[in-house]
C-alpha cells in the first residue's frame, strides 16, 4: 500500500517506521526543517532519538501531494491539531480511507476524533480509529505490539488489519469506534493518578485498587456514551490502561509520578516536551461526567489535583474516605 502519516511527532514517526519495510510510506509534518534533518540522519532526533529510521522512508511536507498519492492516510497529530488538519483535508476531493491515531476529547467542545470528523468530513465513511498498549519507541525499535483497528466499516476494518499487521504488529479488527475511542482517552487520565499513587510510595496494593478502580470508571462512561462493556476488557480498555499506568514510558505517569514530588503542572509539561493528553483530558471527561451523572472519583481527583492546587496526600485520603458501597 501507498500509506501517508500525517504528524512526525514520536507516535506518527513510530508508525511510519513499522509500516516502511511493508508498505510505500510517506511521513508528513509541518515543519519543513525538522522532515529535512530527519530525512538527512535517518533519525528524529526530537521524539525517538535513539530508533533509526529506514532507509525507505520518505519525508515530504507537502500535504496536498501525500494525500493525493495515498491508498490510507493515517492521521498522528495530537488531539488538539486534528481538527485544523482534518479541515485542511476537507478541501481536496476523494480521499482516500483515514484512520486516526489520536487519543482524547477535543478541549471545550468535548467531542470525540469521530465526531469532529463527521462534522467536517460528513460524506467520508471509509474511516478508522487505531489504538492500543503501544510505547512509541518500542513501536519504533520493532518490538511486539497488538493494536486495534475499529471501523463502523467491517470489510475495512478488516482489509486495514490485515494490511497494516506485520510479524511484530498484530492488528485486531473491532467495529466499536466509541469505546476504542474512549478507552484510549481515559487511561491517560489514570495513569496520572497511577503516577501519583508510585510517587507517594503506596505500594502495589494501591496501584492494583486504583488501576481497578480506575476500568470501572472508564467502562461506566464508555457504556453510557454508546461504547460496549467488552471493548474494555479488550486491548484498547485494559490493555493500553495496564501499560500507561504501569510503565514509565508513559508520559501521562510522568506528569503524576512529578506531581506527587510537588511539582507545579507547569514547570512538568515544559521539561517532558511531548503532549501528555491526560492533562486536557482529565478536565473534559470530569465536565462530561457531571453533564450524565456517572460517578468517577479517580478523575475528580485528578482534576483537583491538576487545576485546583489539592495537594496529592489529600486527594488519596479523600478517595480512600469516601463512603464504602457495593463493588458491582
Amino acid at each position: 500500500m501507498r500509506l501517508s502519516v500525517l504528524g512526525a511527532g514520536a507516535w506518527g514517526t513510530a508508525l511510519a517506521a513499522s509500516w516502511a519495510p511493508h508498505h510505500a510510506v510517506t511521513l508528513w509534518g509541518r515543519n519543513t526543517a525538522e522532515l529535512d534533518a530527519m530525512r538527512k540522519a535517518r533519525v528524529n532526533a526530537r521524539y525517538l532519538p535513539d530508533c533509526p529510521l529506514p532507509g525507505s522512508l520518505i519525508f515530504d511536507p507537502d500535504l496536498d501531494a501525500v494525500t493525493a498519492a495515498a491508498d490510507l492516510v493515517v492521521i498522528a497529530v495530537p488531539s488538539s491539531g486534528l481538527r485544523p488538519t482534518l479541515a485542511a483535508l476537507a478541501k481536496r476531493s476523494g480521499l482516500p480511507p483515514l484512520v486516526w491515531v489520536c487519543k482524547g476529547f477535543e478541549p471545550g467542545s468535548r467531542k470525540l476524533p469521530h465526531h469532529i470528523l463527521a462534522e467536517l468530513l460528513p460524506a467520508h465513511n471509509q474511516t478508522g480509529v487505531l489504538s492500543g498498549p503501544s510505547f512509541a519507541q518500542e513501536v519504533a525499535l520493532g518490538y511486539p505490539t497488538a493494536l486495534t483497528l475499529a471501523s463502523r466499516d467491517s470489510t475495512l476494518a478488516q482489509h486495514l488489519a490485515e494490511a497494516l499487521s506485520s510479524h511484530r504488529l498484530r492488528i485486531y479488527a473491532h467495529g466499536d469506534v466509541i469505546g476504542v475511542e474512549i478507552g484510549g482517552a481515559l487511561k491517560n487520565v489514570m495513569a496520572i493518578a497511577a503516577g501519583i499513587c508510585d510517587g507517594l510510595k503506596l505500594g502495589h496494593n494501591a496501584r492494583a485498587a486504583l488501576i481497578t478502580r480506575g476500568l470501572a470508571e472508564m467502562t461506566r462512561l464508555g457504556v453510557k456514551l454508546g461504547g460496549h462493556f467488552e471493548t474494555f476488557m479488550g486491548l484498547s480498555g485494559l490493555g493500553d490502561l495496564i501499560l500507561t499506568t504501569t510503565g514509565d514510558l508513559s508520559r501521562n505517569r510522568q506528569v503524576g509520578l512529578r506531581l506527587a514530588r510537588g511539582q507545579q503542572l507547569d514547570t512538568i509539561l515544559h521539561e517532558l516536551g511531548h503532549v501528555a493528553e491526560g492533562v486536557t483530558t482529565a478536565r473534559e471527561v470530569a465536565a462530561l461526567a457531571s453533564e450524565m451523572g456517572v460517578d468517577m472519583p479517580i478523575t475528580r481527583a485528578v482534576c483537583q489535583m491538576l487545576f485546583e492546587g489539592l495537594p496529592a496526600a489529600q486527594a488519596v485520603d479523600a478517595l480512600l474516605n469516601r463512603e464504602i458501597k457495593a463493588e458491582f
